[in-house]
């Protein structure tokens, strides 16, 4: 039985989490920004209360694994039919062209091409729960902007198994036929599975005979099915990630969705709290400071780039402006899942220990300076529905007052200058006349 002095760490790490979510809940921000804040301020970078990382990273693996379980089971595959078009094209446009950033860039650093490979999958990811929960603030969800932004959350959650699959074989260093085989195989598996499933009618199983009844059983077969595809899958050679979103998608789209999603959540979303207080843990502000340089850039390649990446994936799907920078900025963060693939690269040896921790505290800090767009993403809201409107009218929705608080500061800063200026130069001048005076002449 635990003692009263092992209680007392457990309880502040609930407390503190707790009121940093319900803060920035208050705040109208998600949550998982509040548990990344209390993991820095109760890890090294800030008071050190907690010490035992080993238990906390094992908690964090397992919110993951049903984190891809719970985001299987929400995904709507007859609603991503309809626009699967632009959103597989969007995808696979925002991985090329993070690619493509991402090799300039490792080619002037030195780069080995696995690494280039991890960063560019990296950012081309978006947060799920952030973006889905700027579309709800806005009133934007049901609307075609909602759904063709979570079409495309839907084809990344999608694209993160052949990503893993890829990045296990780049690490090995040699493309065999059999890690071809398995990746073929591993995607044809999913797509028959997402066809198969998109079908009108739900996929009936057999399992709610056994539950039924006792819903203290409900969760515990949540938990098997998820725990056990992602053994399965291992077993298999695959990445327990993948077992771990098949069985979640199948279950999603089966007659046990209903009851099994709502005794589950709550267990992810414990689990969940833990991954990102680990997340907050892992950040080494130290570490920050000594490559600031380097996670600045990382962070505005993360956010702006990526915003201005979108919007051009975008424009070339022909999406109306408002539409799609208003898209773009909700999709401006990097996601979840590249925690996921971060962790993958540093076991395989592709990142250092202290890289790790730069990409992570790169997308902390993407989550927590995404919320900064609400004021334009509310304005874009306005205008959304408008197709014939000019890029430079848009822009100016978006960014007219903030573009205005800036020239109205410089042009503060300005007069103060000048003003300052002048009162030297008035000091300054009668100094200089009484020094080049001429004294007048004695008439003696």
């Amino acid at each position: 039985m635990l003692a009263h002095e092992q209680l007392i760490p457990l309880a502040v790490v609930i407390l503190v989490a707790l009121s940093c979510g319900m803060i920035f809940t208050r705040m109208r921000q998600p949550a998982v920004i509040g548990y990344i804040l209390a993991g820095v301020v109760l890890g090294p970078a800030g008071f050190g209360l907690v010490q035992n990382e080993e238990n906390i990273a094992l908690l964090a693996d397992l919110g993951v694994l049903l984190l891809l379980f719970v985001v299987g089971m929400e995904l709507s595959l007859r609603a991503f039919r309809r626009i699967w078009r632009i959103a597989l094209a969007t995808v696979a446009l925002q991985t090329a062209a993070a690619l493509l950033v991402v090799w300039f860039i490792g080619q002037v650093m030195g780069w080995p091409m696995v690494a280039i490979l991890l960063l560019a999958f990296v950012l081309a990811l978006s947060s799920t729960a952030v973006a889905v929960k700027i579309l709800e603030d806005i009133g934007e969800l049901r609307t075609r902007t909602g759904r063709i932004a979570v079409g495309i959350l839907i084809a990344q959650d999608l694209a993160i198994v052949p990503m893993i699959l890829l990045l296990d074989v780049a690490a090995l260093g040699e493309f065999s036929l059999l890690a071809a085989a398995r990746i073929v195989a591993s995607v044809a598996l999913l797509l028959l599975l997402i066809l198969y499933l998109s079908r009108r009618q739900r996929v009936n199983l057999p399992l709610p005979a056994i539950a039924a009844g006792h819903p203290d059983l409900t969760p515990l077969l949540g938990l098997a099915c998820c725990f056990g595809a992602a053994t399965i899958s291992g077993l298999l050679g695959l990445s327990p990630a993948y077992g771990a979103f098949l069985a979640g998608l199948t279950i999603g789209n089966s007659n046990l969705r209903v009851g099994m999603l709502d005794t589950v959540i709550p267990i992810q979303s414990i689990l969940m709290m833990v991954f990102f207080l680990s997340i907050g843990l892992l950040i080494d502000l130290s570490l920050v400071w000594a490559n600031l340089g380097v996670v600045v850039i990382m962070l505005l390649v993360a956010t702006v780039g990526k915003t201005i990446v979108n919007l051009a994936v975008f424009a070339a799907l022909r999406l109306p402006w408002a539409q799609a920078l208003l898209i773009a900025l909700v999709l401006s963060q990097v996601g979840e899942f590249s925690f996921l693939l971060g962790s993958i690269g540093l076991s395989r040896n592709v990142i250092s220990t202290e890289e790790f921790r730069i990409i992570i505290t790169v997308t902390a800090l993407s989550l927590a300076v995404s919320p900064l767009w609400m004021g334009a993403v509310r304005r874009l809201h306005r205008v959304a529905a408008f197709q014939r409107v000019s890029l430079r009218y848009v822009f100016r929705i978006a960014f007219g007052r903030e573009a205005e608080r800036i020239t109205g500061a410089g042009a503060m800063v300005v007069r103060i200058v000048r003003n300052a200026a002048n009162l030297i130069r008035g000091r300054v001048r009668p100094r200089r006349t009484e020094d080049r005076r001429v004294e007048p002449a004695d008439d003696d």
